[in-house]
């Protein structure tokens, strides 16, 4: 696409934009009864204007039926809360890409679900007892493979293996990770790694991340928090064993929304160790309440504790609202919306772009290094109403999420820098 610096352009833009109307299905925040330009899904998404009415449903069945809500549908729908998780698995199939409704399951938290999914799936024995994943993942990611490896017994310093950034580009190449597995494929128990960099924004190719782990026979997890949403997903075409994400950023949970997890249909009939809650038992035999654990089966059997009805209220309702627009049209705009920010700021020499500029490896988020005046610079836009994310300590993370931005909001961006480096 041919883009232009003008107001008009990006107005142009968004009369033809198929998804345009999607931006009123959520509350846009405001400041002196003005929106603000918000670019900041990365971090928390916006509330869907359906999240009100969804919770409050909820909270009448809780309030006219009290217990027997799990079991008595509070409305002519039927539904009742002891399978309020299955009315999430159809749009969560989607989305990540899964064969069936029971490679996934809305449940815990994320870095409680990597717990979980590490006890599985790492499984150190003799020599075969390191793990793979990136250098400078999220904190969650690093404090859980730490203190997880720690719980085993290992020493994290012996265990761990790290593929760094090169220092020309600051990303971590394919190329790099595919020769790490090759190197230690003979002492690799797991891989485990982000699909989406949450600070570079750069996506990785999990696809060929999973074929070769494959090749050397070692089980394969990415943590999806910012990839869900964000990027098509073929989980169960790619063979990738594991995930789990959060549900706040592009799904637009809420702050704090329920995770989910992926396993592949492969491992739905191994007797795979695991930690267990009884939600996760046998449904047709949870309330016998007798001894010894029989898992529910695929990933549901990894559920631990009596789900969050609110908090799924609200999943299902942000939920629906990603399944009915799709992957494909989500990230034909993506690509536009980035593709447009990374035009307005190509003038500016203090501005390097951090975030790969082939469409591809990169989501809906663009990681700005300003090393000089960085701050300033944030501060400038924030007072300008753009709200994105300062990371230290010279970086802006911006993110165009297009199921509510608009090509306005990235042409806003591009005028406010011509403001702060024109004065």
């Amino acid at each position: 696409m041919m883009y232009e610096n003008s107001l008009a352009f990006a107005r142009q833009l968004d009369q033809q934009d198929p998804l345009r109307h999607t931006r009123n299905s959520f509350h846009i925040p405001q400041r002196d009864g003005v929106d603000l330009t918000y670019l900041c899904g990365n971090s928390l998404g916006l509330q869907p204007k359906m999240a009100r009415q969804a919770l409050e449903k909820e909270l009448s069945v809780w309030q006219n039926l009290g217990v027997e809500g799990w079991f008595e549908p509070g409305d002519a729908s039927g539904q009742v809360w002891l399978n309020y998780h299955e009315r999430c698995k159809p749009a969560l199939a989607q989305i990540v890409g899964a064969a069936s409704e029971t490679e996934v399951c809305p449940m815990n938290a994320l870095t409680v679900n990597i717990h979980l999914l590490l006890t599985s799936f790492f499984q150190p024995a003799a020599r075969k007892r390191k793990i793979l994943t990136i250098k400078g993942d999220f904190p969650s990611d690093q404090y859980a493979l730490e203190t997880h490896v720690r719980q085993r017994g290992l020493d994290p310093a012996d265990v761990l293996i790290e593929v760094a950034p090169r220092p020309d580009d600051l990303l971590i190449h394919t190329t790099d990770i595919q020769r790490a597995i090759a190197e230690n494929a003979d002492e690799l128990a797991v891989i485990w790694m982000s699909g989406l960099n949450y600070y570079t924004g750069q996506v990785y190719n999990m696809a060929v991340i999973a074929e070769t782990a494959a090749r050397h026979c070692i089980p394969v997890g990415f943590d999806l928090a910012h990839a869900i949403g964000n990027i098509p997903l073929r989980l169960h075409e790619w063979g990738v064993d594991f995930a789990t994400w959060c549900s706040y950023k592009y799904l637009n949970g809420g702050p704090g929304a329920v995770s989910g997890i992926f396993v592949h249909e492969k491992h739905h009939n191994q007797n795979l160790p695991r930690l267990a809650g009884w939600w996760g038992y046998r449904e047709d035999r949870r309330f016998a309440m007798t001894p010894g654990f029989l898992p529910a089966v695929g990933a549901d059997g990894w559920q631990l504790s009596t789900p969050n009805i609110p908090a799924l209220a609200l999943h299902q309702a942000s939920l629906a609202i990603t399944a009915e627009v799709g992957m494909s049209a989500l990230r034909q705009k993506s690509e536009q919306l980035t593709g447009y920010l990374e035009y307005l700021l190509a003038p500016y020499d203090e501005v390097m772009l951090l975030t790969p500029d082939d469409p591809n490896q990169r989501g809906s988020q663009l990681s700005l290094l300003v090393r000089k005046r960085g701050k300033e610079l944030f501060r400038h836009l924030t007072e300008a109403g753009i709200i994105g994310d300062w990371r230290e300590p010279d970086c802006i993370r911006l993110a165009p999420a297009p199921l509510y931005n608009t090509f306005e909001d990235v042409w806003q961006v591009g005028e406010v820098l011509r403001q702060f480096y024109t004065t």
